[in-house]
C-alpha cells in the first residue's frame, strides 16, 4: 500500500528483514537511520553513551515521498483526481493505520499534543483542527524512552520488526530510564506505561520530562509508589523538569512511624520551572516543596487520602499550583509556612479531616479561585504572622468555621464567597489584624465575622447576611475598624460589641436584622458613625449593662422598637445623628440608663422622640426633636435629675414635654413651640426644675400643672400661645372636639355616680354642666385626659360632641415604651 501523506520513515516499521511476517502494519518505506546491532543492558548503560543513545534527542530527516509521482510497487495506485470516493478511502485506512500504530507505541487512545517543551493535553480527534491528529501527535512524541516492563528484552532482540523506532529507548524500570537518559546528557522524554512500579529510587537531578502512557485515563493506569522513602524527589539540576499524568503514593507499611513525616509522595527542594501536572498523589505526606529558589508548576493533580498534609510549601518556596483537586487529607489539605510564597489558583480543597489551607510561621502565598469546603476545622486558618491573599475563593460548609486567623496572623481575604459554615464566616482573635474586603459572608449557622480576644483588623464592604448569629461580633478588648459593609437580612442582629469591645464602626448598612441592628453592652466602647442603620425588627442601636461608646452622625431610622435604647449603667455619647420613623420612639432611656444626647435629630416616630424612665438620668443638649407623632420627651417612672438643656421641641402631635410619676428633670434654656397640643405639662407627682426655657405658639396651651405638683421655675418666657383648651372651655364645648381620643388636655376633670362612670372615666367641665346637669358628680382633679362623654361610652349621649366614637379607654399619660426583648435571644 502506497501513503503520500508525508510520514517520517522513522515512525514506520520496515516490512522487509526477519520478522515482517509477524508485522501488523503493511507499510512500505526505507528508513533513513542505521539500524541498532545491540541491546543495551543497563550495564551497557553506566559509560560513556552507546549506539543506542548517541542520536537520541535528534529529531530524523523525513523521506518526502510524492503520491502522484512516485509508485515504489511498480504501479501507479494513485486513483485519478476525480475518483473522490478512492481518495476518502485511502485517506481513511491511513488514519486507521496511523491510529493503530500510536496506541500500539504511546497506549494513549486519545492523542496526547505536545506543542512546546512542558506542554501535554490529549484532544478529541474529530475536534482537532489537523486532517490527522494521529500523525501530529507521533510527530511531537516520538523520541522518547519508554518505561515498558518485559518489553524492553523483546524490543532489542528484533531489530528489524522494529525499523524506523531507533529514536525510542526501551526499559524495564524508571530508575534504567532515568539514568539512560541523564548519562546520554538527554534533555528528552520518558514515558512510563501501564503498570505499579514500587519502591524505585527516584531521584531527579536533570530537566527531564516523565509522563505516563497509558489508555483510558491515565493516571489511574500508571501507578509510582514507595514504603520506605520519599516517591520522587527533585533535586538540583532538576529545572525544568516536568513529571505529569500518574499516580504517585507514599505508601509505609507502618503508617504511623514517625520517621514517615519527613517522606513524601512528591519532594521538591530548592529547585526552579519542574512541573507535575495531571498526577495523582496520596498516601503519606502528598507533596512538599522547600528551599529558596523552589518554584515548580503543579497542575491537573489528584492530591488524596495523605495520612498526613496534602500540599506542604515552606522555606521560602514558591511556585505556581492550578486546577489541582486536594481532597480527604488527615491533615491540612496544604500548609504554607517559613515564608513559602506560591501562586495557588482554581483548586478543589475538600473533605479534610482537618483544616483545609493553613499558613503559619510567616507562610504567605496568593489564593485565588479556588473551591473550599466540607473540611472538618476552618476552610482556611492564618496564624504565627503568616500573610496570604485569598481572592475570589469559594470558603464554605466548614464543620467548624471558615477563615479563622488567630496569634497574631494577618491575610488579604478580597472578593470571596464564604456560605453555610458551621461556626462564624470568618473569626479573628489573639492580636490578628487580617483585610476582610469586599466578600460575601452568609447563610452560617452563626455568626458572620467574630472578632475576639484583642483581634483587630480591617472588615471593609463586605456583604454580610442571612447568618443565624450577629453579622459581626466584636467582644474582649478587640478593635477592628468595620466600614462601608452591608449587614442585613440576619436572624439574630446586626453587630454586637461585648465584653470590653471596641472598634471604630463606620459607614456601614445595617439593615432588616431581625433584632437590634447593633448592641453594645458589658463594658464595650466602639466608635460608630456615618452608618446607615434602619428597617430593623426590633431596635435600632442597644446600649445595655454598661455598654458606652460613641454614636455619631448616623441615620437611624424605621424600626419596629426605638431607633435607640439606653439602660442599665449605659452611658454612651450620642451626637449629630438623625434618628426617625421609629415605631416605637426615638430614644428610650430606661432602668438607670445615662448617656450625653447631644446635637441629634429626632423627628418622625410614631411614639415620643426621647422616652426617659425608671431612674435613668441622662444629658440632652441642643437636639431637635419635632414632627413626632406622639410626644418631644416624655420623663415618668421616676426619672430622675435628668438634664434637658438648649433643646428645640416642636411641631409634635402631643406634648412637647411630658413629665409624670414621680420624675424629677431640669430643664433649662429649652425652646419648645408650635406643637399640636401642650407645650409642657407635668403630673402624677412629678416635680421639675424649669429656667430660662422659651414656651411659645403650642396649640393647647403653655404650661400645665396637676393638681398636687409643684416645680421650681426661673426666667422662663412662655408666650403666644394658642390656648385652644380655655377657648373651648369658654365657648362651653366639649373638650372631646378638640383632642378626640389621640390628644390628652390638661383641664379639671370630673366623675359622674349616677353614670356609674369608673375610675378610668373622665368627663370635662362642660358636659358635667350641660349633659349630667342634676347628677350626682364628683371633681377628682387637674390633670390629663379626653372626655369618654364626648367619646360615646357613657350611657347618655354627649349632646355637646356630636356623633360619638366606640373608644372605651381614657389614658392619663400617653402608651408606654415597648422594651427590647433582645436579651431573651442572646
Amino acid at each position: 500500500l502506497f501513503i503520500d501523506d508525508d510520514v517520517p520513515a522513522d515512525m514506520v516499521a520496515e516490512e522487509s528483514g526477519p520478522g515482517a511476517q509477524n508485522s501488523p502494519y503493511q507499510l512500505r518505506r526505507k528508513t533513513l537511520l542505521p539500524k541498532r546491532t545491540a541491546c543495551p543492558t543497563k550495564s551497557s548503560m553506566e559509560g560513556a553513551s552507546t549506539s543506542a543513545t548517541e542520536n537520541f534527542g535528534h529529531r530524523a530527516k523525513r523521506a518526502r515521498v510524492s503520491g502522484k509521482s512516485q509508485d515504489l510497487s511498480g504501479n501507479n495506485l494513485v486513483p485519478e483526481r476525480g475518483n473522490q470516493k478512492c481518495i476518502n478511502f485511502l485517506f481513511c485506512l491511513t488514519l486507521l493505520l496511523r491510529k493503530r500504530l500510536y496506541m500500539e507505541v504511546f497506549e494513549y487512545t486519545r492523542p496526547m499534543m505536545h506543542p512546546e517543551p512542558g506542554k501535554f493535553y490529549q484532544i478529541n480527534p474529530e475536534e482537532y483542527e489537523h486532517p490527522n491528529p494521529w500523525k501530529e501527535s507521533f510527530q511531537q512524541l516520538y523520541k522518547g524512552a519508554h518505561v515498558k516492563p518485559g518489553f524492553a528484552e523483546h524490543f532489542y532482540s528484533n531489530p528489524a520488526r522494529y525499523k524506523g523506532r531507533e529514536n525510542m529507548l526501551y526499559y524495564d524500570t524508571i530508575e534504567d530510564a532515568l539514568g539512560g537518559v541523564q548519562e546520554a546528557h538527554f534533555d528528552g522524554l520518558i514515558f512510563v506505561h501501564s503498570g505499579i512500579y514500587t519502591d524505585e529510587w527516584i531521584y531527579i537531578e536533570s530537566p527531564i520530562t516523565m509522563i505516563g502512557a497509558a489508555p483510558g485515563k491515565v493516571a489511574d493506569k500508571v501507578i509510582i509508589e514507595n514504603t520506605r522513602d520519599s516517591t520522587f524527589v527533585f533535586m538540583e539540576g532538576s529545572e525544568d523538569a516536568y513529571v505529569g499524568y500518574m499516580t504517585i503514593r507514599f505508601n509505609p507499611d507502618d503508617k504511623s512511624a514517625q520517621h514517615h513525616n519527613a517522606h513524601h509522595c512528591l519532594e521538591i527542594t530548592g529547585l526552579d520551572k519542574c512541573k507535575v501536572i495531571h498526577t495523582v498523589c496520596f498516601f503519606g505526606s502528598a507533596v512538599c516543596v522547600s528551599g529558596q529558589g523552589a518554584c515548580p508548576t503543579i497542575k491537573h493533580c489528584n492530591i488524596s487520602d495523605c495520612e498526613n498534609v496534602g500540599l506542604y510549601i515552606t522555606d521560602h518556596a514558591q511556585g505556581i499550583y492550578e486546577d489541582n483537586e486536594i481532597s480527604n487529607n488527615a491533615l491540612a489539605g496544604i500548609w504554607v509556612k517559613n515564608h513559602g510564597n506560591p501562586i495557588i489558583r482554581r483548586n478543589h480543597i475538600h473533605h479534610g479531616r482537618d483544616v483545609g489551607v493553613f499558613t503559619f510561621d510567616h507562610g504567605m502565598g496568593y489564593f485565588e479561585s479556588c473551591n473550599i469546603h466540607r473540611n472538618r476545622i476552618a476552610g482556611f486558618e492564618v496564624k504565627a504572622y503568616a500573610n496570604p491573599t485569598v481572592v475570589r475563593c469559594e470558603i464554605h460548609h466548614g464543620q467548624t468555621g471558615g477563615i479563622y486567623v488567630h496569634e497574631k496572623g494577618r491575610g488579604q481575604f478580597i472578593e470571596n464567597k464564604i456560605y453555610a459554615n458551621n461556626f462564624a464566616g470568618v473569626w479573628i482573635t489573639s492580636n490578628s489584624d487580617p483585610t476582610i474586603r469586599g466578600n460575601a459572608i452568609f447563610n452560617g449557622n452563626q455568626g458572620g465575622v467574630y472578632i475576639f480576644g484583642d483581634g483587630r483588623g480591617l472588615i471593609e464592604g463586605n456583604d454580610i447576611y442571612g447568618n443565624a448569629l450577629a453579622g459581626i461580633q466584636i467582644r474582649t478588648n478587640s478593635c477592628p475598624i468595620v466600614r462601608h459593609n452591608k449587614i442585613h437580612d440576619g436572624q439574630h442582629g446586626g453587630i454586637y460589641v461585648h465584653e470590653k469591645g471596641q472598634g471604630v464602626i463606620e459607614e456601614n448598612e445595617v439593615y432588616s436584622n431581625t433584632l437590634a441592628g447593633v448592641w453594645v453592652t458589658t463594658g464595650s466602647t466602639p466608635v460608630l458613625r456615618r452608618n446607615r442603620i434602619h428597617s430593623g425588627k426590633q431596635v435600632g442601636v442597644y446600649f445595655y449593662d454598661n455598654g458606652h461608646g460613641v454614636l455619631e452622625d448616623n441615620d437611624i431610622y424605621n424600626h419596629m422598637y426605638s431607633g435607640v435604647q439606653i439602660r442599665t449603667g449605659s452611658n454612651p455619647k450620642i451626637r449629630r445623628n438623625k434618628i426617625w420613623g421609629g415605631q416605637n420612639g426615638g430614644i428610650l432611656v430606661y432602668n438607670s440608663g445615662l448617656g450625653f444626647i447631644e446635637d441629634n435629630e429626632i423627628f418622625d416616630n410614631a411614639m415620643a422622640g426621647v422616652w426617659i424612665k425608671t431612674d435613668s438620668n441622662p444629658t440632652l443638649r441642643r437636639n431637635k426633636i419635632h414632627d413626632g407623632r406622639d410626644g418631644g420627651i416624655c420623663i415618668f417612672n421616676g426619672g430622675r435629675g435628668s438634664l434637658l438643656e438648649e433643646n428645640d421641641i416642636f411641631r409634635n402631635a402631643q406634648a412637647g414635654v411630658l413629665i409624670s410619676t414621680n420624675s424629677h428633670p431640669v430643664l433649662r434654656k429649652n425652646r419648645i413651640f408650635d406643637g399640636f397640643a401642650a407645650g409642657i405639662e407635668i403630673t402624677n407627682h412629678a416635680t421639675a426644675t424649669l429656667e430660662g426655657n422659651q414656651i411659645f405658639n403650642n396649640r393647647f396651651g403653655g404650661l400645665f400643672l396637676a393638681s398636687g405638683v409643684n416645680v421650681t421655675m426661673k426666667d422662663n418666657k412662655i408666650m403666644n400661645n394658642q390656648d385652644a383648651i380655655e377657648k373651648a372651655v369658654s365657648r362651653g364645648q366639649c373638650l372631646y372636639k378638640i383632642s378626640s381620643y389621640t390628644s390628652y388636655p390638661m383641664h379639671d376633670f370630673y366623675r359622674c355616680h349616677t353614670c356609674n362612670t369608673t375610675d378610668r372615666n373622665a368627663i370635662c367641665v362642660n358636659c358635667i354642666k350641660k349633659c349630667h346637669q342634676g347628677h350626682d358628680v364628683e371633681f377628682i382633679r387637674h390633670d390629663r385626659f379626653f372626655c369618654d362623654c364626648g367619646a360615646g361610652t357613657l350611657s347618655n349621649p354627649c349632646t355637646l360632641a356630636g356623633e360619638p366614637t366606640h373608644d372605651t379607654d381614657t389614658l392619663y399619660d400617653s402608651a408606654p415604651p415597648i422594651e427590647s426583648n433582645t436579651l431573651q435571644h442572646n
